[in-house]
């Protein structure tokens, strides 16, 4: 038979172990535990915000006539790719989700036959000048509420002169550029 002695160091290594088992736990769980955020969830990206230093004065922006002498209509054909899953280029072109783009120049608003525009685009009017297609591509959805087009925006000016120099070309009759 077993003597209590022999049997207390089988019960004390037994215990022993159970408890450097349970705190090693305990330490992994610390070291590799995971980090539970304040706010569940995550951040989505947002339109970037526009911060500005308080002592220096914003540069004025140039003109559009002068942004468009500079404009490069290759570089604005290549920023248009991407309004190509919206919108056709080609002359004759169908509609796609938004309107067909040639001749969009100098064309009345809301005005190809086989589209379905926004009551706020038809209640616009007017003509899409190179003014308002810059107006209108800097934030669509703030120059005209209510609009179908889901495009967030371009912000920057040298992009957007691109764009319309290039939408410019695409015309049997091309309208004037103004002058700068």
């Amino acid at each position: 038979m077993m003597d209590s002695f022999e049997f207390n160091k089988i019960a004390g290594g037994v215990l022993a172990t159970l408890m450097m088992t349970m705190l090693l736990g305990i330490f992994s769980g610390m070291v590799f535990g995971p980090h539970i955020p304040a706010k569940p969830g995550y951040e989505l990206p947002s339109a970037p915000a526009q911060e500005t230093a308080t002592n220096a004065p914003e540069a004025p922006a140039e003109p559009l006539p002068v942004l468009l002498a500079k404009a490069d209509p290759a570089k604005g054909q290549a920023l248009a790719k991407a309004c190509g899953a919206c919108h056709n280029f080609e002359k004759g072109a169908g509609p796609k989700v938004g309107p067909p783009l040639y001749g969009v120049v100098g064309r009345k608003v809301a005005s190809m036959d086989g589209f379905s525009y926004s009551d706020a685009l038809k209640a616009k009017g007017g003509t899409w000048t190179m003014d308002e297609i810059n107006k209108f591509i800097t934030n669509p959805k703030a120059d005209v509420a209510g609009t179908k087009m889901g495009f967030a925006g371009e912000q920057s000016p040298e992009k957007r002169a691109d764009i319309i120099d290039y939408l410019h070309t695409l015309s049997d009759n091309p309208v004037p550029m103004p002058k700068p």
